[in-house]
């Protein structure tokens, strides 16, 4: 075994009604097992109600099937059991791996002290209307500029090592019931041991989850930002990476000063220029992001795009308020300090 292939993986898809989606995310890991890249491809069928698990089965994967349906946080720590590689590399069943993804896994893995590694999607997401496209890339455009290292996890393309995936517990299952951010709080207590976990920009792979306004609010308020903002307050407060650096922060105070003078505007009309000003400076605070979304979509994609952020901005911010105000005044406090111990 040469030195590059030093570390074994193990490849762990969940999959639920994922049998339309198989032949385009699992064809390239197949094709990784059989090149030897890889040393399983674990497809953990969610008791699907299609042919999910006779498909995977036939193009090679090896199939497990969880006893009930229990969301992608247990059909992966089942597939934890199962797994013989040193190192657990998680790929959701929207995903499509690209296939240099096991050389970035070990590379980093080959660093001192890290224990996982994540990555990003990549710049071509599948669904091309406007709002889809923003979405999949603003989780690019955060990944990619990411710090090096993180106090957090994404399992969507994201690798850990067995060892430490098992001493630390795997996925917590039971708080979160309704998948939404176990692999977020699995980073905290994979960081809370001293070890590393870091970002590897190269690591990559195609979303092919078409996003609506509807399902993109749905997902961000219950699935992401409520659970998250009670993280966050129960354990370290906000982190300066990410979506929630203080520069992160700035922005979302600049656009709440915004919607205010907006929602002001019939009250006292005189307040326009302050409007106007106050959109400049939210454009100008947002430039970066203006430039990513022009280069994938031209400049009106990217108005449509920053415009829409502010927004994405508004009910971040407030939800976390919200989240502050149950923590502290509404006694939920005690209620997270014991379900965390």
């Amino acid at each position: 075994m040469t030195q590059n292939h030093a570390l074994s993986i193990s490849v762990v898809m969940p999959a639920y009604k994922a049998e339309h989606l198989l032949p385009r995310v699992l064809t390239p890991l197949i094709t990784m097992l059989e090149a030897g890249e890889v040393q399983q491809v674990l497809v953990v069928d969610d008791q699907s109600p299609d042919g999910t698990a006779d498909l995977a089965r036939k193009m090679g994967a090896t199939v497990l099937t969880t006893p009930v349906n229990g969301g992608p946080g247990a059909a992966r720590n089942l597939a934890a059991e199962h797994a013989t590689g040193d190192i657990l590399w998680f790929v959701d069943s929207d995903v499509i791996a690209h296939s240099d993804g096991p050389t970035h896994v070990r590379r980093a893995m080959s660093e001192d002290n890290v224990a996982a590694v994540f990555g990003s999607y990549d710049d071509t997401p599948d669904g091309q209307a406007w709002f889809s496209r923003y979405k999949n890339l603003l989780h690019r455009y955060h990944h990619q500029r990411a710090k090096r290292d993180a106090r957090t996890f994404w399992a969507g393309c994201g690798a850990i090592r067995a060892d430490v995936f098992r001493e630390v517990g795997g996925f917590d299952v039971k708080t979160y019931e309704v998948p939404s951010i176990e692999d977020i709080e699995l980073g905290y207590r994979i960081a809370a041991t001293g070890r590393r976990i870091v970002v590897e920009p190269r690591l990559q792979g195609k979303h092919l989850k078409v996003w609506t306004i509807r399902n993109s609010l749905s997902t961000d308020i219950f699935c992401r930002a409520l659970p998250w903002a009670r993280l966050m307050i129960s354990r370290e407060g906000l982190t300066d990476d990410l979506n929630t650096s203080s520069t992160e922060r700035m922005r979302a105070g600049l656009a709440g000063l915004l919607l205010l003078s907006v929602l002001a505007l019939p009250i006292w009309p005189g307040l326009w220029p302050w409007a106007i000003l106050l959109l400049v400076l939210a454009f100008l605070a947002n430039l970066d992001l203006a430039r990513a979304m022009t280069g994938h979509g031209g400049l009106w994609f990217a108005f449509k795009c920053v415009l829409y952020h502010q927004f994405y901005y508004v009910y971040s911010a407030s939800i976390y308020v919200w989240c502050l105000f149950e923590y502290h005044v509404l006694g939920q406090k005690e209620k997270l300090s014991v379900k965390r111990n």
